[in-house]
């Protein structure tokens, strides 16, 4: 089980993730998209979206931060073992709950508001489930590895080895094995968030905005109602109708009434 768990469900993962992303980019562009609903309820969007994302940048970096760089380079530039939990307990926690009240207003918003829990689909409730338990169990995990038993071995020794491992196609199963079960479910369940991540509005994540700094300007004209010397001219975007012809016809029996 530890061999299916921690050396092959990750590059099933990966290999889910990238083909679904694929899968998802050609064959269903119009639905890369987080399907907005900010013209049914805005107040509750403002206050949960930006703490949702704002929260879950800083967790991704303290995550990045967490599996990547080794306990040797925190070491060698002066952080103790002591002074990275505190700042790992002080950050997640903060980043951890602004993250969790943030998609709690997003989920009472689209529940309690007719027009956006009717565009609700059961796609978006099962995201929602997955993405709330992975951040419910980050948070359980953080706690834990402070304020629980300590224990010589921690995640630093253990889910971060397996997780760089990985990177060389040598994953480190044993080390992962000796992980406690709150850091296992937690890996399993952000394994999980990501296979069903391409199949849902999660995707736009993967998007840049990059084609708006070089599209063209548009360029709006204002009709100015004051008389000017060319008053009598139809600009290109003046409206076709009544006025004109009046005008029209009034210049016409001007002319016949000088000949």
């Amino acid at each position: 089980m530890d061999v299916v768990l921690w050396g092959i469900l990750p590059y099933v993962m990966v290999a889910i993730l990238v083909g679904g992303t694929i899968w998802r980019y050609r064959y269903d562009q119009f639905g890369w998209t987080t399907r907005s609903s900010q013209l049914y309820e805005s107040r509750l969007l403002r206050i949960g979206s930006p703490l949702f994302h704002f929260g879950l940048l800083v967790v991704i970096i303290g995550h990045v931060v967490g599996l990547l760089i080794p306990k040797a380079w925190t070491e060698a530039v002066g952080v103790s073992e002591e002074m990275y939990h505190v700042m790992a307990l002080g950050l997640g926690t903060i980043a951890g709950i602004a993250t969790l009240v943030g998609v709690g207003i997003l989920i009472w918003r689209r529940r309690t508001t007719g027009p956006v829990f009717m565009a609700t689909t059961k796609n978006d409730k099962t995201m929602y489930v997955v993405l709330v338990a992975a951040i419910v169990a980050g948070l359980a995990t953080t706690v834990i590895s402070v304020f629980g038993p300590h224990e010589e071995v921690t995640y630093r020794d253990t889910v971060s080895p397996w997780f760089r491992s990985l990177f060389i196609l040598q994953p480190d199963i044993q080390a992962m094995s000796e992980a406690s079960f709150a850091f296992q479910l937690h890996t399993l369940i952000g394994m999980l968030l990501f296979m069903i991540w391409p199949f849902t509005r999660l995707v736009h994540a993967f998007t840049a905005p990059v084609h708006y700094l070089f599209r063209p300007y548009i360029v709006y004209r204002s009709r100015d109602a004051r008389p000017s010397p060319s008053a009598g001219i139809r600009r290109g975007w003046a409206p076709i109708g009544t006025p004109d012809r009046e005008r029209d016809r009034a210049a016409d029996r001007t002319g016949r009434g000088t000949r």
